[in-house]
């Protein structure tokens, strides 16, 4: 755990000592520093009572903060990106008297992306970079059931649990508004440091050893290094219409080593009904059956196998200090053994209205 503190720490520095630096004094004669720190807060209201198309009353505050911090150089860029966010949502779910207003309290954002490249431009937009990302979130994540006192809850998440941290040396071309960055010798390591999660069975892909004892914690691994290659494509363009924003990010990652894992020849052998399972390494979601899996060509089996995620942001801004914004993040990952219909689509998607601030380099 000691470990994991210490990386943390060392990737918050790094941004943390980019927003300190002096714009004016650069660390290498010829570089410069610009910075821009973009702490905001959304609330939403929504009340009902005696209401004729009916509804549930609700409260939502969500503080987000986007921190750009980059050294430029003749030679390099040296660019640091924070991306982090933290929601909840108060609802009255139930006009039940014995209960409170606003009784379910639930996480609606919770995100901490953390990001630190070095570029080396080479020929015509075409250069290298070192990428090293963190992924992971603040609080615990729950899965619901049921409404007001039925209600349940079951812990599928918490800090660094999982966690990805992303390494590449990459070929990188960029432009003014896109870049595109293409990695064939990636690090992505995945965390959880959560025993509880691990005795359930979510282990996020972090793989368990044959000693693995789910009442014995000194069995557990923790931690998951996967090799592969890694590709991500980023468009951001200020004003494509008058006053709106536009941002989207798509990353794929795969893993060499998965196939292994999946065992598709024993998934393509697996007849409906039959006890044996094809690979202990891979959990079906529900309403998913293993024949869902057979069958499938190279190519299909190597998409399948691929981690996708993809981002996209729209803000329009209203006044200085207030945007009208909506976001949607899609996942795929075999390794989230999903909740519901979904199976391992990951899905949020966000709209609404936001006071933000802005904290920029001042101009020379």
């Amino acid at each position: 755990m000691k470990k994991v503190i210490t990386l943390c720490a060392t990737l918050l520095m790094v941004a943390a000592m980019a927003s300190a630096q002096d714009e004016s004094t650069p660390l290498v004669t010829g570089g410069q520093w610009t910075t821009t720190s973009t702490p905001a807060l959304k609330i939403s209201e929504f009340f009902f009572n005696n209401w004729a198309t009916a509804g549930n009353s609700q409260i939502d505050a969500t503080a987000t903060f986007f921190g750009n911090y980059k050294y430029t150089h003749p030679r390099y860029v040296w660019d640091n990106v924070a991306d982090l966010a933290y929601g909840y949502a108060w609802q009255d779910l139930d006009d039940s008297p014995e209960l409170p207003f606003f009784e379910t309290r639930r996480k609606s954002n919770d995100k901490i992306d953390l990001t630190s490249v070095i570029s080396w431009n080479a020929y015509r937009g075409w250069g290298a970079s070192f990428t090293a990302n963190l992924k992971t979130q603040f609080g615990k994540g729950f899965e619901y059931k049921g409404v007001g006192a039925n209600q349940t809850e079951k812990v599928i998440s918490s800090f660094f649990a999982p966690a990805y941290l992303t390494t590449a040396l990459s070929f990188e071309h960029k432009r003014t508004d896109w870049s595109v960055s293409l990695s064939f010798l990636t690090g992505k390591t995945t965390f959880v440091y959560n025993d509880s999660l691990l005795a359930a069975g979510r282990n996020y892909g972090v793989l368990q050893g044959d000693n693995f004892n789910r009442e014995d914690p000194s069995t557990f691994k923790h931690a998951y290094f996967a090799l592969g290659s890694y590709v991500k494509a980023q468009y951001l363009k200020k004003d494509v219409l008058p006053n709106l924003d536009l941002y989207a990010r798509a990353e794929l990652f795969y893993d060499y080593k998965k196939p292994k894992n999946m065992n598709w020849a024993a998934i393509d052998s697996y007849t409906e009904g039959s006890e044996s399972i094809p690979t202990k390494n891979y959990t079906l979601s529900d309403g998913e059956t293993w024949t869902d899996l057979q069958g499938k060509n190279w190519l299909a089996k190597r998409a399948f196998e691929t981690d996708l995620d993809f981002e996209l942001k729209l803000d329009y801004r209203l006044l200085s200090n207030i945007a009208v914004n909506f976001a949607v993040n899609l996942k795929w990952d075999t390794d989230f053994s999903g909740m519901g219909k979904w199976g391992h689509w990951q899905v949020y998607q966000m709209a609404g209205i936001q006071i933000f601030f802005n904290w920029k380099t001042p101009k020379q």
